[in-house]
């Protein structure tokens, strides 16, 4: 009866998609592949099982302590300080470990001899409300790729992982956008820096932002209008970038994705004509890309994606760590992250690949992705330039949030290979009160009217 009703229920799905004169591009999973969702899968379609060696222990639910989420002084506590490295990860080592490692690591270890990976037991600690699962499941079985104004975009998907089980790499791609994250969230007071190739740190950005992810509103499926994640980013500093600010409506179909910025020297509002692919964002006074965000967030359709498929490899993993030092100085290496507040995992990652379709132009033609099974989140990639050379690494260091529970990317960078530059983004240990869970943003702070509110000087 159950498998009657969910083919009725897509058959319903699709003809609606049909009448809204939406062209179907690719599938959803049987009920029978659903299934897997609540047996050999977990319930975002991760392997449940552990691997071979126990060396990736199995999925059991997830880390929810609720009392090891924020301390009563405001910053977030680390639930693994307790644990040790079982090794690290060095130029002079690195062969032993080549097999789990991503060419852009690789590369970091070979141009920096004191750049090293310490690498931790690996703790699955993925975890999300009973709710976000059961809408993962029914989005496993009605969830489209159809046609946008920009390329292929997600269908019928709400308020969970839209493809847990991948047919494509633009479905994988997907689920990273999409990844769980609370619907919203404060980020008070961090800091984005550049380092120098002579070993320099300059503060570039002390901002604070407002997230939404109205995607993730719970019980709210019939008012989403496909602007999935909303972010308002307020400038303090340094004090010739005091009073910018910044707005970002993201949208499934990615041609209605809008940024608007307040230029203080103006002081008018703008939108930004192309805030997208290989464009630099204004935010990292030109250090990254808009596409580098958080590893990858940005159009898709000037790529092909291909799913190469799933490896073991160490990638940045329940980074609360980063978060305990009293100083941002002490974080940050001269040319990268201290290796001493990182702690790698070794992890089951989707492999994607993107290849510049012919015709289109951008400054890295290929780039390889490398997703996290538990979480969907991108963990690291490798860009390569126009030449084909290996040219810039962009990462992210997840934290947990057991008091949601939730797992979120936190602070994210590119380290650029050929300049020997780096962006590090989102440091918050000068922060009294960091990332914290709130109550619903109202829509207005999202606008240009709202930007001008908060940002002028």
């Amino acid at each position: 009866m159950k498998t009657i009703i969910t083919a009725h229920f897509r058959t319903l799905s699709l003809l609606a998609a049909m009448l809204l004169g939406v062209p179907t591009i690719a599938g959803a999973a049987t009920a029978e592949q659903a299934e897997r969702l609540k047996g050999e899968l977990t319930p975002f379609g991760a392997e449940r099982a552990g691997n071979a060696d126990g060396s990736i222990p199995a999925w059991d639910g997830g880390y929810q302590n609720q009392d090891e989420g924020l301390g009563a002084d405001g910053r977030r506590i680390d639930p693994f300080a307790a644990d040790k490295p079982l090794f690290s990860i060095t130029g002079a080592n690195m062969a032993e470990y080549a097999d789990k490692l991503s060419d852009g690591m690789k590369a970091m270890l070979q141009k920096y001899p004191d750049f090293r990976m310490d690498v931790y037991p690996t703790r699955r600690t993925a975890a999300a409300p009973q709710w976000v699962y059961d809408n993962t499941f029914t989005n496993a079985t009605v969830a489209k790729l159809a046609e946008g104004g920009a390329g292929a975009q997600p269908e019928l998907a709400y308020g969970g992982i839209p493809f847990p089980i991948p047919e494509n790499g633009i479905e994988a791609v997907w689920n990273h956008e999409l990844r769980w994250r609370p619907a919203a969230l404060n980020i008070d007071r961090f800091h984005g820096y550049t380092l120098t190739s002579d070993g320099q740190k300059v503060m570039v950005l002390e901002s604070s932002n407002e997230e939404q992810a109205p995607y993730y509103e719970q019980n709210e499926r019939a008012d989403f209008d496909s602007e999935y994640w909303l972010v308002r980013s307020i400038n303090s500093g340094p004090p010739i970038r005091a009073g910018e600010g910044i707005i970002g409506r993201l949208n499934l179909d990615e041609s209605k994705t809008g940024t608007w910025v307040y230029l203080t020297g103006q002081r008018r509002v703008r939108k930004l004509p192309n805030s997208c692919c290989d464009t630099p964002t204004p935010f990292s006074a030109g250090n990254v890309s808009f596409d580098e965000v958080n590893v990858f967030s940005s159009r898709k359709d000037r790529f092909d994606w291909k799913l190469v498929g799933k490896q073991e490899m160490y990638i940045p993993y329940n980074g609360n760590r980063i978060l305990t030092p009293a100083s941002d100085d002490e974080v940050l290496g001269d040319h990268y992250l201290n290796p001493d507040y990182v702690r790698w995992e070794l992890h089951r990652v989707w492999v994607v690949e993107a290849t510049l379709k012919e015709g289109e132009r951008h400054t890295s033609p290929r780039t390889r992705y490398y997703l996290d099974e538990d979480t969907w989140r991108a963990a690291l990639a490798d860009r390569w330039d126009s030449s084909g050379a290996l040219w810039r690494v962009p990462f992210m260091v997840p934290i947990t949030l057991p008091e949601v529970p939730a797992s979120v990317g936190l602070v994210w960078g590119v380290y650029d290979l050929t300049s020997g530059t780096a962006f590090i983004n989102r440091l918050m240990n000068e922060s009294p009160s960091q990332i914290r869970v709130v109550e619903k943003h109202k829509d207005g702070i999202f606008t240009p009217a709202g930007l001008i509110g908060a940002s002028l000087r």
